[in-house]
């Protein structure tokens, strides 16, 4: 203790060592023990990897902000509706056995996307519904994300991939063709999908052995 210190006031001694005791146990928390009790977690047999083509529009989801207003973690019903939104069961660890990092996000301005292939499969509408939101979803808040289509005058060319927007939104003579980079987007939001069993009947087997008594 430093001299002249009282025996509750702090000198730099004590607060290094209470900031390391702090850190140490908040360490331990939130990194050691939920590694030590998942990094035996498998993968769902359900579950599928992500494709190259997938993963570049994962990388998309990032780079275009998705996560900042979506979230990918349905909560159980005694937290949130979320089930009764539609947007599936609650979510376990194992769902996320492919996803680095994870993109669980922290808010909800839109609806929770984890099982947005299951809810919403087709992929004219998440092409359309990326070029212009309101066009498929009236009141929406979502900005629209021109820069990942091409518009133009004419026909589209061999192989490229149009959107068919609906009458309201469809200019004539004009052609609104999806770049690359929101066709490997879409592939990731169909890929989205996390409908099967969160429990297998093994699972619930072992459960049941560690239950108390």
């Amino acid at each position: 203790m430093s001299m002249g210190v009282g025996k509750y006031e702090m000198d730099e001694l004590r607060l290094v060592v209470g900031t390391m005791v702090i850190l140490s146990v908040a360490t331990a928390l939130l990194v050691v023990m939920p590694y030590l009790l998942l990094k035996d977690t498998k993968p769902p047999a359900k579950l599928a990897p992500y494709t190259d083509t997938q993963l570049i529009g994962r990388q998309s989801y990032i780079a275009n902000g998705c996560v900042y207003c979506h979230s990918q973690q349905p909560r159980d019903i005694a937290q949130a509706p979320d089930a009764l939104r539609g947007w599936g069961r609650a979510s376990v660890a194992a769902d996320y056995a492919y996803d680095t990092p994870h993109l669980l996000g922290t808010m909800r301005t839109g609806p929770d996307l984890l099982n947005i292939g299951a809810r919403q499969p087709s992929r004219d509408w998440h092409l359309g519904h990326l070029y212009a939101p309101r066009a498929y979803t009236p009141g929406s808040i979502m900005p629209p994300y021109p820069y990942l289509f091409e518009v133009r005058e004419g026909e589209a060319r061999a192989g490229e991939v149009v959107v068919n927007l609906p009458p309201s939104h469809a200019k004539p003579g004009q052609v609104v063709v999806a770049k690359p980079e929101v066709l490997a987007l879409v592939d990731y939001l169909i890929a989205l999908d996390r409908t099967y069993p969160a429990l297998t009947a093994e699972d619930d087997l072992a459960v049941d052995r560690k239950a108390p008594r």
